[in-house]
């Protein structure tokens, strides 16, 4: 089995998701954030309320928690090739073995915290295109103002991004050049276009302070569809205002003979593209302590 682990981002985020991993052996790693954090995580992971973690704050590190749980009980499996999905990428990194996990927890919520104030300050919104590919999208969004295709997330799945008129009308220019479908995404903001060009100043405040190691397995970055090398802050910093080219990222597992790929985290919503993009290839997930059994299968 040549394995590839895949972490998801944003969007994933659910009530309760905490819950099936207490009393787990990794579950110590929720209070050392609680420490690192100086806030209750424990009760965002068991007891908040959808509302209060589609907060992006709330939603990045909730995530990237649940995420490293599910890693780290998935160890010690041989891993070829890791990748994540936006906020993904961070996970990526400590499961590549670049970031340790208190240093990426930082990142997360400095991350969290700068997007959160770009939101503020610049309304947007995101809708997600079926059905069209992906140079059909790119024409409509270069011909109007304020959206940008935002994630080409598997074949004929795009998501645009922009001020929230922007993202109207080229809704409505899509479902005229053939779309199936385009639907609005429950988002507050206008991520990964230049409208968060406001956060990077905040997340390379956090990013120059941490210390980073050569990867043990190659990590892929979903805005330059290559490993990361030596420049992992200014990766992460580009990150925010490019699109992620996660169909990219899936066909480039090719080039490492990948047959079996693992989604790690909560939501399902990778594997679900991982169908999409590469058919033919093993497609798990492991969202809570039971399902890592399924790798032995």
């Amino acid at each position: 089995m040549t394995l590839a682990l895949v972490f998801p981002g944003q969007g994933s985020q659910r009530p309760g998701m905490g819950e099936p991993w207490v009393g787990d052996a990794g579950w110590s790693l929720v209070e050392r954030a609680s420490v690192v954090l100086d806030r209750d995580v424990e009760r965002l992971l068991l007891d908040a309320g959808a509302d209060e973690l589609a907060g992006t704050a709330a939603a990045q590190v909730s995530t990237y928690l649940v995420s490293l749980l599910a890693w780290q009980a998935l160890s010690p499996q041989t891993v070829s090739v890791v990748a994540g999905h936006s906020l993904g990428e961070i996970t990526a990194l400590v499961a590549g073995g670049v970031l340790a996990v208190e240093d990426g927890l930082a990142i997360v919520a400095a991350r969290g915290a700068a997007m959160q104030s770009a939101v503020d300050e610049a309304q947007g919104t995101m809708a997600a295109v079926l059905g069209l590919e992906e140079d059909a999208v790119d024409d409509v969004c270069r011909g109007l103002p304020d959206v940008w295709t935002a994630n080409y997330n598997a074949p004929s799945h795009v998501v645009i991004s922009g001020r929230p008129a922007g993202v109207e009308a080229a809704s409505a220019a899509l479902r005229q050049a053939g779309a199936r479908r385009v639907l609005p995404l429950p988002v507050g903001g206008a991520f990964h276009t230049p409208l968060m060009e406001s956060a990077r100043p905040g997340l390379e405040s956090a990013l120059d302070r941490m210390a980073y190691e050569q990867p043990s397995v190659p990590v892929l970055s979903g805005a330059r569809v290559a490993p990361y090398g030596s420049d992992v802050a200014a990766t992460l910093s580009e990150q925010l205002t490019a699109p992620v080219r996660w169909r990219q990222v899936l066909e480039h597992l090719r080039a490492y003979d990948v047959d079996t790929i693992v989604e790690v985290g909560p939501g399902g919503v990778l594997a679900g593209l991982v169908r999409r993009t590469l058919p033919g290839v093993r497609v798990l997930s492991v969202a809570a302590p039971d399902d890592v059994a399924l790798l032995d299968r």
